[in-house]
C-alpha cells in the first residue's frame, strides 16, 4: 500500500481536477440563476451556461482518464504481488505442498491477488480523495455561507462513523466468504482427482450433494458481504438527505423572510452538497474492496519468506563419480505441534557408497532427502556435499549434482523422449536412446506405436507404473548426476515389475553416491550401510550384505 500510494498520485490529481470542474459547474449555475433573477441581458446568463457545458465535457473526460489510470495502477500492483507470491512458492519448492493444499496455493496466486485489485485501483485513490475532495468543496461553501459549511461538515462526519460500524461486519463477512471459497476449491480438486474411486464406490450422488452444499454456503456468505455494502451506502444517502433538507429549509425560510440577498448563492450551496458527498460516495463504494483485501493480504503474508541468497562464495567442483555427504547435528521441524522431523541427526556417507535409510513412517527419511534436494533448509546444524556447506551452493549448481527418483515419477504431457530429455534438454537423440537402453526402456518402446516418440498424458497417463518408473530411471541415466536419491522407488509396484525396476536402479547406482529410503525388499538388493531412524534420530548403524 505504501508503494501504491505513490503510484496513485496521477489518479488522485485527476480526481481533484474533476472535483474542481464540479465546483465550477455549481458556480456557473449560480451565476446564470442570479443573472436571470436580476433581469440582466440574456448574454449575461448565456455565457455561464456555455462554460457549464464545457466543464461537464471536461469532467466526463477526466473521469474516464482517471478510471484508466486507476486500472493501470491496480494491474501493476497485481502483477507485482503475483510475481512475489509465485516467487515465494517456487522458492519453497515441493515442500510447500506439505503445508498447503494445491488448491489453496492456486487460490492465493489467482483469487487472493485478484481480490486486491479494488484496494489499489479504487480504494487508495478514493481514500485520499475522500479527504481532499470534501475539504475543497467545504472551503468554497465556507466563503459563501459559514453556517452551511458547518452543516455540511457535521453531516460529513456521520459518514465515516457509520462506515466504521458497518466495516467491522463487512470485514468478518469477507473473511468468511474467502474461507468458504477456498474450502470449495480444495474439495472440488480432491473430488476430481478421485472421481474414479468415488464412482466405483457408488458415492457420486452423495459427493455431488456435498459440493452443492459447499457452493450454497459460498452463495450465502457472498450475499452477506453485499448486504453489508448496502448498509454502508444507506448511511451515506441518509447523511446526504439530511444535509440537503436542512439547507433547503434554511434557505426557504430566508427567502420567505426576505433576508436572502443572493439567491444564486443558495443554489450554488445546494448544488455543492452532492459534490461534497461524491468523494465520500466513491470511498464508501470502495470500502468493500478494503474489506476484501484484508483476508487476501493475510493469505499472501502467510507465504514463507524467500530463502536468503547464498553467500558470494565460489561453487566447488565435485568429482563426477561421487559426492561425500555429511549431516552434523541437523534439526528441522515441519510443524511445531507435531514435534521435530529431525532432532540432532548426524551421519556421513563417503563418496561412491550407499546409505539405506530405514524406519517407520514419519521417522524423517523423506525430510533427509528433501534437504539434500534443496527443497528445505535445516533449522540448525550443517549439511555438506564434498565439504561445501549446502547453504552456500547456488541452487542450479546443487540441482546438477543430484538425481532423484521418487515413488511416483513426475511425468508431463508429451512424448516419452521429451520426458527423458527433461533431465538434460541439450542432450542429443543418441544420448536419450542410450539412456533408455540402460534403463531397459527400449524393450517397452519397441511395443509402442511410435517408440520413444509415443505421446503420454499428464502424470504419465498411458504408461503402467513400472514403465513410468523406467522413464524416471532413463532420465537419471541421462542426467548422470554423481548423487542419486531414491525415495521408495518401488512402493507401488507388483513383485515382478519391482524386480525389473530394481535391476535398473542397481545399474544406475554403480559409481554413484546413493541415499535410499525404502522398504525391506528394495533395501536388501543394495549393498550398503543401513541407518535406522527413530523420531528424527539415528539408531546404531549396521552393515547390509
Amino acid at each position: 500500500m505504501r508503494a501504491a500510494r505513490r503510484e496513485a498520485g496521477p489518479a488522485v490529481a485527476l480526481g481533484l481536477l474533476a472535483a474542481m470542474a464540479g465546483i465550477g459547474q455549481a458556480i456557473c449555475a449560480a451565476l446564470a440563476l442570479q443573472a436571470a433573477l436580476s433581469g440582466a441581458a440574456p448574454r449575461a446568463a448565456l455565457w455561464p451556461l456555455v462554460v457549464f457545458a464545457g466543464l461537464a465535457l471536461l469532467r466526463a473526460g477526466l473521469g474516464v482518464l482517471m478510471e484508466r489510470v486507476a486500472f493501470d495502477t491496480g494491474a501493476a500492483a497485481r502483477r507485482r504481488l503475483r510475481s512475489a507470491a509465485l516467487g515465494r512458492i517456487l522458492a519453497a519448492g515441493p515442500a510447500m505442498l506439505r503445508r498447503h493444499h494445491s488448491a489453496e496455493l492456486a487460490s492465493v496466486v489467482v483469487d487472493r491477488v485478484e481480490a486486491l485489485e479494488g484496494l489499489f485501483a479504487r480504494w487508495i485513490p478514493a481514500a485520499i480523495l475522500a479527504v481532499l475532495g470534501p475539504a475543497l468543496v467545504l472551503l468554497v461553501v465556507l466563503w459563501v455561507d459559514p453556517v452551511a459549511a458547518a452543516v455540511l461538515a457535521g453531516a460529513g462526519l456521520l459518514v465515516p462513523a457509520a462506515m466504521a460500524l458497518s466495516g467491522l461486519g463487512a470485514a468478518a463477512a469477507a473473511h468468511r466468504q474467502l474461507a468458504a471459497m477456498t474450502r470449495l476449491q480444495a474439495r472440488f480438486v480432491d473430488r476430481v482427482r478421485g472421481i474414479a474411486t468415488i464412482v466405483l464406490d457408488g458415492h457420486a450422488e452423495a459427493e455431488a450433494r456435498a459440493l452443492g452444499r459447499s457452493a450454497d454456503e459460498l452463495r450465502r456468505r457472498t450475499m452477506r458481504v453485499l448486504a453489508m455494502a448496502f448498509l454502508s451506502s444507506a448511511a451515506l444517502d441518509g447523511a446526504l438527505a439530511v444535509a440537503i433538507v436542512v439547507l433547503a429549509l434554511r434557505y426557504v425560510a430566508a427567502l420567505a423572510g426576505g433576508t436572502l440577498e443572493m439567491p444564486g448563492h443558495a443554489l450554488m450551496v445546494l448544488l455543492l452538497v452532492p459534490e461534497f458527498f461524491a468523494p465520500l460516495r466513491g470511498f464508501a463504494a470502495a470500502y468493500q474492496d478494503r474489506s476484501h483485501a484484508g483476508p487476501a493480504a493475510e493469505a499472501l503474508a502467510a507465504l514463507p519468506e524467500p530463502p536468503l541468497a547464498p553467500p558470494a562464495l565460489p561453487v566447488r567442483n565435485v568429482a563426477a563419480r561421487g559426492v561425500a555427504i555429511a549431516f552434523e547435528d541437523v534439526r528441522f521441524t515441519w510443524d511445531a505441534a507435531r514435534g521435530p522431523a529431525l532432532d540432532g541427526l548426524s551421519f556421513r556417507v563417503p563418496a561412491g557408497e550407499t546409505l539405506i535409510l530405514s524406519g517407520p513412517s514419519g521417522a524423517g527419511k523423506s525430510t533427509v532427502l528433501e534437504i539434500l534436494l534443496g527443497f528445505v533448509r535445516p533449522d540448525s546444524g550443517r549439511v555438506t556435499l564434498n565439504g561445501a556447506d549446502i547453504a552456500t551452493l547456488v541452487p542450479s549448481a546443487q540441482a546438477r549434482l543430484v538425481g532423484w527418483i521418487g515413488q511416483r515419477p513426475v511425468l508431463f504431457a508429451g512424448t516419452i523422449r521429451d520426458n527423458i530429455r527433461f533431465a538434460r534438454p541439450e542432450a542429443s537423440d543418441a544420448e536419450v536412446e542410450d539412456a533408455a537402453h540402460f534403463a531397459r526402456l527400449d524393450s517397452v518402446a519397441a511395443i509402442l506405436p511410435q517408440g520413444l516418440d509415443t505421446p503420454v498424458g499428464e502424470g504419465g497417463y498411458g504408461l503402467s507404473g513400472g514403465q513410468a518408473q523406467r522413464v524416471a530411471i532413463a532420465r537419471a541415466f541421462l542426467k548422470n548426476a554423481p548423487l542419486l536419491l531414491l525415495d521408495e522407488p518401488t512402493a507401488h509396484l507388483d513383485p515382478a515389475t519391482e524386480a525389473e525396476v530394481l535391476d535398473g536402479l542397481k545399474r544406475l547406482a554403480i559409481g554413484r553416491t546413493v541415499v535410499l529410503a525404502s522398504h525391506a525388499a528394495a533395501a536388501h538388493v543394495f549393498a550398503g550401510r543401513r541407518l535406522d531412524l527413530r523420531d528424527g534420530r539415528a539408531a546404531p548403524a549396521r552393515g547390509v550384505a
